[in-house]
């Protein structure tokens, strides 16, 4: 594989706007916003979603979801246009991957950082949320397939146990699954991709998922003793 510099920096300018975009914490600004506290000092301490809709309201949490999905498209969108670019550059010529792979490595690397950003902001101490809305929007951005099966497997726990943590986590785990049997099957087999990119793929979904099993082992620890409570109906609007 043959790399030259504008595609190095189309790669690294992918994963820093990635980072600094995910750093932006939509649960830290709107709680500030409507109740002037830190999100981080009520309810379970996580900057979520979640925590925002047990904490301040259905509006702030809906802002927060679509905020915390925007900044990973915006990321995404980014990395792309970098590599847009670099692959139009004079000297991109020489590169041995295609296009299209590289637009997709791209996507994946921004998307993966917006993600770290968002759980290790630099913002606000390295103290963010666990990452699953940001996570959601890289996966749909980058694999609508392997984001349809992560829906469903998340809706389907959810609506039997009503509980965010145990949904999310399951999807997570299953994450690096869905990516290799669709990458694999479908894009190597039967679309041309190379294996180095359905390698590329596969170890991009498993860092997703350890990283956010890892930000979820408190939860893993009380599902495991019988303690995460379920999701229920707010008072508060």
């Amino acid at each position: 594989m043959i790399w030259n510099l504008p595609i190095a920096l189309a790669l690294l300018g992918s994963i820093l706007v990635g980072y600094l975009l995910g750093g932006i914490n939509w649960a830290i600004i709107l709680t500030r916003l409507y109740q002037r506290r830190d999100i981080r000092d009520q309810g379970s301490g996580n900057a979520g979603m979640t925590n925002v809709l047990r904490s301040v309201g259905k509006l702030p949490a809906l802002l927060t979801f679509v905020g915390d999905f925007l900044k990973n498209v915006a990321a995404v969108l980014l990395g792309q246009l970098f590599m847009y670019l670099a692959l139009n550059h004079g000297t991109a010529a020489s590169v041995a991957v295609s296009a299209g792979e590289l637009l997709g490595v791209a996507k994946y690397l921004a998307g993966a950082a917006c993600v770290v950003g968002h759980i290790f902001p630099i913002y606000y101490g390295f103290r963010g949320g666990k990452g699953i809305v940001a996570a959601a929007a890289m996966i749909a951005l980058t694999d609508w397939r392997v984001f349809l099966a992560v829906v469903v497997t998340f809706g389907a726990l959810f609506l039997w146990k009503k509980i965010i943590s145990l949904a999310s986590i399951t999807a997570a785990a299953l994450y690096p699954a869905y990516a290799f049997l669709l990458t694999f099957f479908v894009d190597y087999l039967r679309h041309g991709h190379s294996l180095g990119y359905v390698l590329f793929v596969t170890c991009v979904a498993v860092f997703i998922s350890g990283l956010v099993l890892f930000v979820h082992r408190a939860n893993i620890g009380r599902l495991m003793r019988g303690e995460e409570k379920p999701i229920i109906k707010s008072r508060k609007s």
